[in-house]
């Protein structure tokens, strides 16, 4: 979803799963709809996981929980604390997709999956890496009050637990940076630029 990113504070979703997969993510079965309905994906978001064969929600899932089974939306967890290596396995877009379609504006890990942190942002979901240490202080800071809040500041790449104070400050492309504060995908982007695009392609004489 297309929304100018500058500061998320927001209640957090725990899920402390060590290379949590893009099968994991969103379930290979998916991969053949045709459909891009924000919600089809957000609803096959960890399918496997929250619901057994029978599509009963199991009880013990993290997102199953009463404490987190609150569907994101403005401060309330619009932010997903996830294991290392988050995003691993198959390069399938539809992980990403699935993300932003459940209504996650952020991913905090130690570290993800290349391709999988760039398909985050090319879907407006701002993947931020932090220290270990940090991201588990995180998960214990949930664990102890699950209403904690993480700020998530964009134009000063800084994440902060606030129960404790504690900040980092996190690296992200330049450009996709600008992207994310302006709304803007490659497409919007280009067009954002087509004056300056024209102009050079005129002092050089075109093609």
């Amino acid at each position: 979803m297309k929304e100018k990113f500058d500061i998320i504070e927001s209640t957090c979703i725990p899920v402390a799963i060590d290379n949590c997969n893009t099968d994991l993510i969103i379930p290979a079965r998916y991969l053949a709809s045709t459909t891009r309905d924000p919600k089809f994906f957000g609803d096959a978001f960890m399918h496997d996981l929250r619901y057994d064969s029978e599509g009963k929600p199991v009880k013990d899932f993290v997102m199953n929980l009463p404490e987190y089974s609150e569907a994101p939306h403005k401060g309330v967890h619009e932010i997903i604390v996830a294991g290392l290596n988050w995003g691993s396995g198959s390069s399938r877009e539809h992980a990403a997709w699935a993300i932003a379609g459940y209504g996650v504006r952020v991913v905090i890990s130690s570290s993800f999956a290349d391709i999988h942190r760039n398909n985050l942002l090319n879907c407006f979901v701002l993947p931020v890496v932090v220290s270990t240490e940090m991201q588990q202080e995180l998960f214990s800071t949930i664990q102890a009050n699950p209403q904690a809040k993480v700020k998530v500041d964009l134009p000063a790449q800084t994440v902060t637990n606030m129960e404790t104070g504690r900040s980092e400050h996190f690296e992200i492309n330049g450009y996709k940076k600008y992207c994310l504060m302006n709304a803007l995908d490659d497409i919007d982007f280009l067009l954002e630029n087509k004056a300056k695009i024209e102009d050079f392609d005129r002092k050089r004489g075109g093609f």
